[in-house]
């Protein structure tokens, strides 16, 4: 294996993508390019976050259903952790601050749109 890129349902695909904008990503494509997307692919460096609406593959994949959040934390390397932090703290939900944890790794959490739980580590 080489990468991994986690493709995430989504209510509010415009709301998830301004969001993710915050953090630092960029828009690499949607489908359809033009129109109200249904599917939005996203990169930060080397990585790369898919996004796609509930409602594109309703009575096609039935397993894909959930409740909003809760169900999965996505667990981000960083570096200038402290910067990361400093820039967004303002602008998202914060639901830890900076720590420093008992494995060595300084690391905040965010919750995102769709209730999912971000935590940005940095080995400092």
């Amino acid at each position: 294996m080489e990468t991994i890129s986690p493709n995430i349902y989504v209510r509010d695909l415009k709301g998830t993508v301004e969001f993710y904008k915050i953090l630092g990503f960029a828009v690499a494509t949607t489908v359809p390019e033009q129109g109200d997307p249904i599917f939005a692919m996203m990169t930060c460096g080397t990585a790369t976050f898919m996004f796609q609406t509930f409602s594109s593959i309703e009575n096609t994949l039935p397993v894909i259903s959930r409740t909003d959040g809760g169900s999965l934390l996505l667990y981000i390397k960083v570096k200038n952790i402290r910067g990361l932090f400093e820039k967004i703290k303002d602008k998202v939900t914060i639901l830890q601050g900076l720590e420093k944890t008992f494995y060595g790794a300084t690391e905040f959490s965010i919750k995102d749109p769709n209730n999912y739980m971000l935590t940005f580590a940095e080995d400092e």
